[in-house]
């Protein structure tokens, strides 16, 4: 894991990502799109077979499905799922706003806020299977009210669907599951077909297909955001220790070739003790081929003169994920003006976030943390306004109006309060 010092090279230099843009994948995402919105689930059904290689005959997952999943996971898994969900729950709860209503010399206004009626929730399926991206998609949904949650999710070669996700859309309280994934099923989402019902927002995590998909589904429907890989910086001085930052460095890392994980240290020797724990570690680990292609792509270890500079890098970067690894963490969090979760202090590792803390782990990526927030009760609502005058109270105002509408050069505007005014 190369050591830069940050003062030799700009920091847009340091973190170049290469990773595909979604419009390399727009002319076949959208051949996907189009047959899905023109065949529905026939089209489902041969693109499940093409790229899933599983045949399928019936889209929804059946309650009786559902059943058979929880009594195949592992009851400690289920009580972690409840417990997820309870921590879950309370953070986002906590999230939930309210509309108002004010009144000025006889007029009443206000806005109201109101629930999404459908979302739909995709979620990787097969061998990347998560179910905690189940509850932290889901469990915001129903807090805020939302009428219908759909979940689809890719199915594995003999047609079914992974277990734990399966539990953990029964847990975190799905309306229908549908095996199917890809670009095609962001299309059945967002157009409708026979089975697949048509939805108001999209939200959750896929490929580089499904980002596509998304992308060029907005404004049929509202999506959360397009995500990328993961990505995650720490920042660390002296206090902190080697394993645990080459730990938390290689937990990002093993997600996808192109994952990135920074570290910004104040201390040299801390840098050096965590390169050589980095190599330790990955020859330990499971995912080891795709940690090693991660790190040589896109891992950096920065050395700074002080922690503002940290700081100032951090804000530059936006990380997904920020963790700082110092003895004063909260001192420094104000510091923060760009990430999209952070983590203080020496014991709090992100991967308490990933999956049962309560925040949650759906984040803005590729430094979008600039302009994004993280999924949250607000994303599954939407606000209405209001406006009432009584006759004084429009005839009140009524020669302001017309002033503007006029300046405008609107003349209809100021005669739709012309005729009121009794002119």
């Amino acid at each position: 894991m190369p050591i830069i010092e940050a003062k030799k090279q700009k920091i847009s230099e340091l973190v170049k990502t290469n990773t595909a843009e979604t419009s390399d994948y727009a002319s076949v995402v959208q051949e996907i799109l189009d047959r899905v919105k023109a065949k529905g689930d026939v089209a489902l059904i041969d693109y499940s077979a093409k790229f899933d290689g599983a045949v399928i005959s019936e889209l929804r997952v059946s309650d009786a499905e559902i059943a058979k999943a929880l009594e195949q996971v592992d009851p400690e898994f289920l009580r972690v799922l409840k417990v997820a969900k309870r921590n879950i729950s309370e953070f986002h709860e906590k999230q939930v706003s309210q509309g108002f209503m004010m009144t000025r010399k006889g007029a009443v206004m206000g806005q109201r806020v109101i629930p999404l009626a459908k979302v739909g929730v995709y979620v990787p399926g097969g061998t990347a299977a998560y179910p905690s991206t189940v509850l932290m998609n889901v469990i915001p949904a129903k807090i805020a009210g939302v009428k219908k949650i759909v979940l689809v999710t890719p199915p594995l070669k003999d047609g079914s669907v992974n277990p734990a996700i399966l539990a953990a859309a029964s847990i975190a309280g799905v309306d229908e599951i549908y095996r199917v994934g890809g670009a095609q099923a962001v299309a059945a989402l967002a157009y409708g077909t026979e089975s697949v019902p048509k939805v108001d927002k999209i939200v959750g995590p896929g490929n580089i297909y499904v980002a596509a998909a998304k992308r060029l589904v907005y404004g049929t429907v509202d999506i959360d955001m397009i995500a990328g890989p993961s990505d995650v910086l720490i920042v660390a001085d002296a206090s902190a220790k080697a394993d645990h930052l080459a730990a938390d460095l290689l937990a990002q890392a093993e997600h996808d070739v192109n994952a990135q994980a920074i570290l910004v240290t104040t201390d040299p020797k801390l840098a050096e003790a965590t390169a050589k724990e980095v190599a330790s570690q990955t020859a330990r680990l499971p995912r080891r081929e795709i940690i090693e292609q991660s790190i040589a792509k896109n891992g950096k270890i920065i050395l700074v003169e002080n922690l503002a500079e940290a700081l100032q890098i951090a804000n530059e970067i936006a990380p997904e994920h920020l963790e700082l690894a110092v003895a004063d963490p909260f001192t420094w969090l104000d510091q923060v003006e760009n990430a999209g979760s952070v983590f203080l202090g020496h014991n709090t590792p992100e991967v308490l976030g990933d999956y049962l803390a309560g925040p949650n782990h759906t984040l803005p990526t590729e430094s979008t943390a600039r302009f994004y927030s993280p999924l949250s009760v607000a994303d599954f609502v939407k606000h209405s306004q209001y406006l009432y005058y009584g006759e004084a109270a429009m005839k009140a105002v009524a020669d302001d109006v017309i002033l503007f509408a006029e300046t405008e050069g609107l003349g209809g505007h100021a005669n739709s309060i012309r005729l009121r005014k009794g002119e």
